[in-house]
């Protein structure tokens, strides 16, 4: 406000100094404070800059495989597409991400279109043995405002990421809140660890398991019951949620039944470590549990 009260001051003087007469002066005034008024403000406009991650993989593949068959092939391409100002690519074994970015200002939906149609109109002369791509948009949105880290001396990494994810969801409830994102900290796991000598005993195999786990774990509509003026919808089987529900999967039949705690240890705690979140106070790095929390706003 101090600015728009210097530019008014300074406008006063112009025009007293110009000897004009006090109708005009008083004229030209208010046009300017209409003016002022009037004009759109925004303390963080909004900038479109186009984006989008591409996810390619090639398993089996080395890093200079994939650069030399993915990479520079599929770039070549990229660079015909109009309205693209760079392009980012990380290769690594069996696996790459090409980052294309367009002019600021171009049209999302529009870049996303070419985009589409570029790569998938050439989804023929791809090699054998790499996958479609996955296009994934990123904007100005996705950058994060805030992050937040929880730690303490009290509680692991596996309690930290619980209380994270709760506060997370809290979170999401603001208005304005685009995105959030938990990073470090372990996750919850229900992990089946298969003992080859047991399962041998019975006569099974390790694909067993996983097409018994895979036709337990849904909840099917078994269809309703229609009576006393009312109708009862009626669902068969449930997701697995708990250490007890994996104890209790029968593998096989026959005069015992066979149960998937017969033949693996099953344990529910947090899952293998992924990555770590590190808190110190500018001098050292204290050894607490942390996990962070970052926002993007819209």
């Amino acid at each position: 406000m101090s600015r728009q009260h210097g530019f008014l001051e300074g406008v006063i003087r112009a025009f007293i100094d110009s000897k004009l007469t006090p109708l005009i002066v008083i004229a030209a005034i208010l046009l300017g404070i209409f003016a002022v008024i009037s004009t759109p403000r925004e303390e963080e406009p909004q900038i479109k800059v186009p984006m989008y991650d591409i996810l390619v993989s090639m398993p089996g593949a080395s890093p200079a495989e994939v650069e030399r068959l993915v990479t520079s092939p599929m770039e070549k391409k990229l660079w015909e597409i109009p309205g693209v100002e760079y392009i980012y690519s990380t290769a690594q074994a069996g696996a790459n991400l090409t980052v294309v970015r367009f002019y600021v200002g171009e049209d999302e939906e529009k870049s996303l279109t070419k985009l589409y149609n570029k790569l998938f109109s050439n989804y023929d002369i791809i090699p054998y043995g790499v996958s479609q791509p996955l296009i994934k948009f990123k904007s100005i949105d996705d950058v994060p405002i805030l992050s937040l880290t929880l730690h303490g001396k009290s509680y692991d990494h596996y309690a930290a990421r619980r209380i994270a994810a709760e506060l997370c969801d809290r979170i999401k409830e603001i208005n304005d809140v685009a995105e959030t994102r938990i990073i470090g900290g372990y996750k919850r796991t229900l992990r089946v660890e298969v003992r080859p000598e047991r399962l041998a005993a019975y006569g099974l195999t390790l694909p067993d398991i996983t097409r018994q786990l895979t036709a337990i774990n849904a909840n099917t509509a078994s269809g309703s019951l229609v009576g006393g003026n009312a109708v009862i919808a009626v669902e068969t089987g449930k997701f697995i949620a708990s250490k007890e529900d994996l104890e209790r999967v029968v593998l096989g039949g026959g005069n015992k039944p066979v149960f998937l705690r017969d033949v693996a240890t099953i344990a529910d705690g947090p899952e293998e470590v992924d990555n770590y979140v590190l808190y110190g106070n500018g001098t050292m790095v204290e050894p607490d549990s942390a996990v962070t929390i970052s926002v993007a706003k819209r």
